[in-house]
């Protein structure tokens, strides 16, 4: 059992190279995790912490410790970080970390910088009366949607280790209690922005504008005007995540600006769901009672966020405020013709298109319209397209996704008619889609079942085994057909819950 914080113990190092604790100090509160009762290591990403340059062996040995907060490594300078943020539409100026710790920042193989951050490490100055803990249900969650976000290609946050603590957490009920150790480009949010503009600190909002464009877009250096160029930089990549969003049907459940990243990265997966049945009004978290962050709401959440980072740039974006609110509504209203580009280009290869024609977009909302009212599962009947397109025998099993197979006969028909004109072979056209059109997604019943075998009898082989499918979504996977599989009626997951 550890007791206390040990910190800077021999073999423990990373090989850190912290920045941010060099910006100002009104960034952020030093802060050390609090030591814990019996840290267990659940999960250590082992080919993670090599690409990181991380000492796996040392970590095999001294992870529990290391990620529960018990041990602090060598190098590390752990803080709290400083944000504000609108919430449901309502604005909060000081929210900041109140239950996870950066402990440094380390440069990869590649020479990219990362955050090593754990959450659930105790509580901070920015904890508002909270415990500063994690229970084990939302850190599995966690690691499992953030590894299986990588392997779909999509820019997220990614899963270090996960620890239980050897103590409860008291939330509804009373919970084993976890740490989740998370990487990421940088934890700077629209929120942490917000939280300097709200204070009037233009000094303060510049310091973090130049500090992300040294780390995330160096280029804009040399732009004419820097602070419209990020603007733009940050409005592009946000676009082009919600856009793959949507393309795996993925609901993030809490869009508040201070989930929103100016790296561009998915963040925060708390009440986060994979849609079953398409229905673009899909809402999952418990906490959204009005849908603000349904499924078909996510781009527009996208773009009002985004405004929400213009406002604070508007001092560094021209001396003028006139002309500085003109500057920057150009780049806020491209936002929708941005989005749009990535959505459609994306559902383009989801149904095998390679070339472009002006009737591609009614093909698309097409088939989607027959989902919608066919209840058809959003991942399986794009999957089963992939079949059908390399081989016709699969026609069956892709009507079969309706409730009226026959139903889907006008749309095959328009299909196969676009397809006459398009370049592709049958066989690269097959092969192109199923790489874009995943066999494997979290499914939410699997994630509950996973998150109840382990808080329930702390059983983790249903956990281990679903990181393993997920991590080949695109492949077939024959021996394990059944994770491809919608829930059934009584297994469907209606609400999913915030972690806090």
């Amino acid at each position: 059992m550890t007791s206390a914080l040990q910190k800077n113990r021999p073999g423990a190092a990373f090989p850190f190279d912290n920045s941010y604790v060099g910006l100002p100090p009104h960034f952020f509160a030093a802060q050390a995790p609090t030591a814990v009762a019996e840290p267990w290591l659940i999960k250590l990403n082992e080919a993670l912490a090599a690409e990181l340059g991380l000492d796996v062996e040392a970590l095999r040995r001294d992870g529990a410790a290391i990620f529960s907060g018990n041990l602090l490594p060598e190098g590390a300078e752990p803080l709290a970080m400083a944000y504000a943020g609108h919430q449901f539409g309502g604005f909060s100026p000081q929210l900041g970390d109140g239950r996870a710790i950066l402990l440094g920042e380390v440069v990869d193989r590649s020479g990219k910088r990362y955050d090593i951050q754990l959450k659930g490490a105790g509580p901070t100055p920015f904890s508002r009366r909270g415990d500063g803990r994690a229970a084990i249900g939302p850190v599995l969650r966690e690691y499992i949607i953030s590894e299986a976000m990588f392997a779909l290609g999509i820019p997220a946050t990614r899963a270090l280790a996960a620890v239980t603590t050897g103590e409860p957490v008291y939330r509804e009920e009373v919970l084993p209690g976890a740490v989740f150790t998370r990487v990421a480009a940088s934890h700077i949010r629209v929120g942490t922005f917000q939280y300097f503009a709200a204070r009037g600190d233009t000094d303060g909002v510049r310091a973090l504008a130049d500090y992300v464009i040294d780390r995330h877009y160096p280029t804009l250096k040399e732009a004419e005007n820097p602070y419209l160029s990020l603007f733009e930089a940050v409005c592009e990549r946000q676009a082009a995540l919600i856009a793959r969003w949507l393309h795996v049907g993925f609901i993030h459940g809490v869009m508040n600006t201070d989930n929103m990243t100016v790296s561009g990265e998915t963040i925060d997966f708390g009440p986060c769901a994979f849609m079953d049945a398409y229905d673009p009004a899909t809402v999952f978290s418990s906490i959204d009672q009005h849908g603000r962050y349904a499924y078909a709401n996510q781009p527009g959440i996208g773009q009002w966020n985004l405004a929400r980072l213009g406002e604070t740039l508007l001092p560094l974006i021209d001396a003028e405020p006139d002309s500085a609110v003109d500057k920057a509504n150009v780049v806020i209203k491209s936002y929708g013709e941005r989005f749009q580009a990535h959505w459609v280009a994306g559902m383009r290869e989801k149904i095998g298109l390679a070339g472009e024609e002006d009737g591609d977009l009614d093909l698309v909302q097409a088939l989607l319209s027959l989902m919608q009212a066919q209840g058809a599962d959003f991942t399986l009947t794009f999957r089963r397209l992939s079949d059908l397109a390399g081989d016709d025998a699969a026609e069956p099993e892709f009507a079969a996704s309706f409730r009226e197979p026959e139903a889907c006969g006008t749309w095959l028909t328009q299909w196969r008619e676009r397809l006459s004109r398009d370049p592709q072979t049958a066989t690269e056209r097959a092969i192109a889609m199923r790489r874009v059109n995943p066999a494997f997604i979290p499914r939410n019943h699997r994630v509950e079942q996973a998150i109840e075998a382990a808080v329930e009898n702390g059983d983790f082989s249903l956990f281990e085994a679903l990181l393993s499918v997920l991590s080949k979504p695109c492949e077939d996977q024959p021996g394990i057909v059944a994770y491809r599989e919608p829930p059934k009626p009584s297994e469907r997951v209606l609400a999913t819950f915030c972690g806090t």
